[in-house]
C-alpha cells in the first residue's frame, strides 16, 4: 500500500474501516473468470418473476407511472401489506402509520438500526447469520454481540444462550428465521420463549422474516403475532425470495407508529421512496401472486430433499433444513477450514459456494450451499463435491 493510499484510508470513517468486505463475494469474483462453474452460492431464486407481476409493471409504465410516490410508499401497497398480515397472521397494522415500504429488506434493516440505536448500544445477534446484520449494527453506532447457535440444536437459539451475553447496554435482539445461512426455523413454542425473554428485559426485537413463506413441513410463525410483541417488534419482510423479485429491490417494515415514523424520517432524507415500478409489481404480487409462489416453494422443497440426501450420503454432517433455500453442512471430516474448502473446491471441481466463516465465527467449519438452482445442476454439483471430498481429505 502506498503512502497516499494509507493517507486516504485514514480519512475514512473508522466504522467503515472496521468492516470487512462481504465474505460472500470473494469466491464469485474468482468464479466469474472461470468456465463451467456451477454456483451453489447466490441466495437468489433461479425463477423469473411471474409474468402477471411483470405485466403489472409494464402496464404501469405505459400509463406513465414514473413519478415519486409518498415517502412511506404507495397507499395501495401499504394497504395490501396490512391486509396480508391481518388475514394471514391476525396481526393488525394501520397502513397510514405502521407500514414503511423500503428499497429491499436491506434498507429496512439499516433504517431500523439507525432509528433505535444510540452509540454503544448492544444488539444480540444469533450466529451464523446474514452478513449484513453485524455491519448495519456497527454503521449505526451500535455494537453487535454474537450469540453462537449450535448445530446439535439445529441452530435454534434459546433464552439461556441470549442471557449469557446480556449487559446493561443490551437494547435489542436481531433474529432471522427461517435462517440464512443455515435453513433453520423456530417454531411457535421456541419463539414464545424468546418473546417472554424480550418482554422481561424490555428489549426491542428486530425480526427479519424475508424467508417466511419458504417454510417446509409446517407454518411460519410471525414474531409480531405473539402475545404482547406487536409493538415491541420491528418486522422486516419483502418480495425478493418468495416472489422471485430480487432485482426489483422492494421490501417493507412493520412496527409501532413511533418507530416507523423514526425510520421514515431517515428514509425520506436518503431514499425518498422505493421505485414506483417495483411498488406497482408488489401490489400485484400480494393480490394475485400466491399461486406462483406456492409452485416455486414446492420445487424448492423437492431440491431440498435432493441436496440433503446428497450431503448425508457423502459423509458431510448436516441437519435437514426446514426453511429458506440453504443447507449448511459441516466440512470437519475433510480437515479443511471453510475458506480452504471453498477455494480448493472451486479450483479443482468448478463448484462455487460460500464458506461458513462469512456468516460469523461460529460458521467456521461449515459451508453454505443454495439449492435455488435446477435439479440437474444440484445433482452435478453434488457429484463434483463428493469427488473432491474423496480425493482431498487431509
Amino acid at each position: 500500500m502506498t503512502a497516499q493510499e494509507t493517507e486516504w484510508k485514514s480519512r475514512l470513517s473508522p466504522a467503515v474501516n472496521s468492516i470487512a468486505p462481504s465474505g460472500i463475494r470473494k469466491f464469485f469474483d474468482i468464479a466469474a473468470k472461470m468456465e463451467d462453474v456451477i454456483s451453489l452460492g447466490v441466495g437468489e431464486p433461479d425463477f423469473v418473476t411471474p409474468w402477471s407481476i411483470r405485466e403489472s409493471c409494464v402496464y404501469g409504465l405505459e400509463r406513465g407511472y414514473t413519478s415519486y410516490t409518498a415517502n412511506r410508499g404507495m397507499p395501495e401497497l401499504r394497504m395490501e401489506i396490512a391486509r396480508h398480515f391481518a388475514e394471514k397472521f391476525d396481526t393488525h397494522y394501520n397502513s397510514d402509520t405502521d407500514v414503511l415500504v423500503t428499497v429491499g429488506v436491506s434498507e429496512a434493516l439499516d433504517l431500523a438500526m439507525r432509528a433505535i440505536l444510540a452509540p454503544g448500544d448492544e444488539v444480540l445477534i444469533p450466529e451464523p447469520c446474514y452478513v449484513s446484520y453485524q455491519a448495519c449494527t456497527i454503521l449505526a453506532g451500535g455494537i453487535p454481540v454474537a450469540v453462537p447457535a449450535k448445530i446439535e440444536n439445529e441452530f435454534r437459539i434459546t433464552p439461556s444462550e441470549l442471557e449469557e451475553h446480556l449487559s446493561p447496554k443490551t437494547k435489542a435482539i436481531l433474529i432471522g428465521y427461517p435462517n440464512n445461512p443455515t435453513g433453520a426455523i423456530m417454531d411457535r413454542e421456541n419463539l414464545l420463549a424468546i418473546a417472554d425473554f424480550a418482554k422481561q428485559l424490555d428489549l426491542i426485537v428486530i425480526s427479519d422474516e424475508i424467508y417466511g413463506d419458504l417454510t417446509y413441513g409446517g407454518e411460519h410463525t410471525c414474531f409480531a403475532s405473539l402475545p404482547g410483541m406487536r409493538d415491541r417488534t420491528i418486522l422486516l419482510n419483502g418480495f425478493s425470495k418468495a416472489y422471485a423479485m430480487t432485482g426489483w429491490r422492494i421490501g417493507y417494515a412493520l412496527g409501532n407508529a413511533d418507530i416507523i415514523a423514526a425510520m421514515t424520517k431517515i428514509h425520506q432524507y436518503t431514499m425518498l421512496c422505493a421505485p414506483i415500478t417495483a411498488q406497482t409489481a408488489a401490489i400485484e404480487a400480494l393480490r394475485r401472486g400466491e399461486k406462483y409462489m406456492k409452485k416455486m416453494v414446492a420445487e424448492y422443497d423437492r431440491r431440498r430433499h435432493l441436496i440433503y440426501d446428497g450431503f448425508t450420503k457423502m459423509g458431510l454432517p448436516c441437519f435437514e433444513p426446514k426453511g429458506a433455500f440453504y443447507i449448511f453442512p459441516s466440512i470437519s471430516p475433510t480437515g479443511y477450514t471453510s475458506d480452504e474448502f471453498a477455494e480448493k473446491l472451486l479450483q479443482a471441481e468448478h463448484v462455487a459456494l460460500v464458506p461458513g466463516s462469512a456468516f460469523g465465527k461460529c460458521g467456521e467449519g461449515h459451508i453454505r450451499c443454495s439449492y435455488a438452482t435446477s435439479i440437474d445442476k444440484i445433482s452435478e454439483a453434488l457429484a463434483r463435491i463428493e469427488n473432491f471430498v474423496k480425493k482431498h481429505k487431509k
